[in-house]
């Protein structure tokens, strides 16, 4: 299996232990020795919401163990106002601009999205992002 982009929604979870589909796939995909990446919005996400500056350091540390992957240039910004669009159009709006920025990278370099976050899920519908639970048979 080639790379897969894990959301902030999952890293949060695996972070705080929580026991998750998605965690269980996290570290299954760890144990087989898939490549994971974060992409750079997503380490914001996940970082500004350590509670003190040891955790804050400690999710650094352990997040700079994955590929990083810039996820939005010009190219993805007009895509995603695209896809924004298509939902729209079919009566769904969705709700962060910074997951349609990640689903739309996605989309457009075809790489499978590790995700727990339900906004995902009208791109996984109607805009062919591959859900990385959904292609691995890890849900």
């Amino acid at each position: 299996m080639g790379l897969t982009l894990v959301d902030s929604s999952v890293w949060i979870d695996l972070l705080i232990d929580r026991e998750t589909s998605a965690v269980w796939a996290i570290n299954r995909l760890l144990d087989a020795g898939n490549p994971l990446a974060i992409g750079d919005l997503i380490l914001a996400e996940v970082l500004q919401g350590a509670r003190h500056d040891r955790q804050f350091r400690e999710g650094a540390t352990f997040l700079a163990r994955f590929v990083p992957i810039v996820i939005s240039d010009h190219r993805t910004a007009t895509a995603a106002a695209a896809n924004y669009r298509r939902l729209r159009a079919l009566g769904i709006t969705p709700r962060k601009t910074i997951d349609t920025l990640i689903a739309t990278r996605c989309i457009l370099d075809d790489i499978p999205l590790l995700f727990a976050d339900r906004d995902f899920d009208p791109f996984v519908r109607h805009l062919g992002l591959r859900s990385a639970l959904d292609n691995t048979g890890l849900a």
